[in-house]
């Protein structure tokens, strides 16, 4: 394990942009949970309902809002966003390791028509296709395949097992099978993207698939051809886009959820988990489509209702 680095109270405060109450002259060499956290621990409080397990806390300081009645059994970080607070104190914590300074492993093989900008880490068993472009600052963990076709901008992090600019899923029938349509177009991602684990996303047909600025999506994501992924956007686990659905900035989506192709769905929309979008969405809003699992014949009637009580 390496060794923990530390900070005064007061250096921590500085660098989040939060006020201390207590001694800023505290010694804080870890960030731990509220149950976990010891003597040299910051920990943080962000829901109510755990305001009880304070009674146990060992922690030598606590990152709570601006409206928190303090006392006197911690010193405090006051922010105006405590989880917003807990993500920047992750990133002061962080181990470096140098196995993970930027670098080419020697076992990625990298396509002759591809390009590789300035300070990129490509990892073991990397593959690079023809016709890439992977520019500064870009992190491409482990065993991904970035196939071909595909433009990757600045500052994305690509995590483990991530196959980028697969075919598409496109095929015409004919009275002998189908027939495989060829995938000629590119993959678009754009600045300050990050992909989880085992994410799939899919080159255009004709056109690229593009993934705009600032989206992250979680692990076992696939994201189909021709879809257009707004700014800022965030999914969660296990959800499928499919083909040419164009989507606004902000988009959020709940694990295990859909979204239906060839459809268009404006900026600012949530998507609860386990929802399937199945039509244009055209007002920004929360929207959840939730039904426990029964009977095809109970379902049936359910649906029937549902949709009498939706006129």
């Amino acid at each position: 394990m390496p060794k923990h680095k530390s900070f005064t109270l007061g250096e921590l405060a500085k660098a989040t942009n939060t006020e201390v109450v207590g001694n800023s002259d505290c010694h804080i060499n870890n960030l731990s949970t509220i149950d976990n956290a010891s003597e040299g621990s910051i920990t943080f409080l962000t829901n109510k309902k755990y305001l009880h397990s304070l009674d146990n806390c060992m922690a030598s300081a606590i990152v709570v809002s601006k409206e928190f009645k303090e006392d006197n059994r911690f010193n405090f970080l006051k922010s105006e966003d405590p989880y917003l607070t807990y993500a920047k104190l992750s990133k002061i914590f962080k181990y470096e390791e140098e196995s993970l300074s930027p670098s080419i492993h020697e076992s990625a093989v990298i396509s002759e028509l591809s390009s590789i900008g300035n300070n990129v880490h490509i990892g073991p068993n990397v593959f690079i296709g023809p016709n890439c472009s992977i520019k500064d600052n870009v992190f491409i963990h482990a065993n991904c395949s970035i196939v071909k076709n595909v433009s990757i901008s600045s500052n994305c992090l690509i995590h483990p097992g991530c196959v980028l600019g697969s075919d598409g899923f496109g095929f015409a029938p004919s009275q002998n099978g189908y027939v495989k349509i060829e995938q000629l177009g590119g993959l678009k991602i754009g600045k300050n993207v990050e992909i989880g684990a085992n994410c799939s996303i899919d080159r255009g047909a004709l056109d690229d698939t593009e993934i705009k600025d600032g989206v992250i999506l979680d692990n076992l994501i696939h994201i189909a051809h021709n879809v257009i992924l707004g700014e800022d956007s965030a999914i969660a686990a296990s959800c499928a886009i499919a083909g040419s659905t164009k989507i606004g900035k902000n988009f959020r989506m709940g694990g295990l959820s859909g979204v239906l192709g060839h459809l268009e769905i404006c900026d600012d929309v949530s998507v609860g988990a386990h929802t399937l979008i199945t039509k244009d969405i055209q007002e920004p809003g929360d929207y959840v489509g939730i039904m426990p699992a029964q009977s095809h014949k109970n379902w049936a009637k359910s649906s029937v209702f549902i949709k009498k009580q939706g006129k």
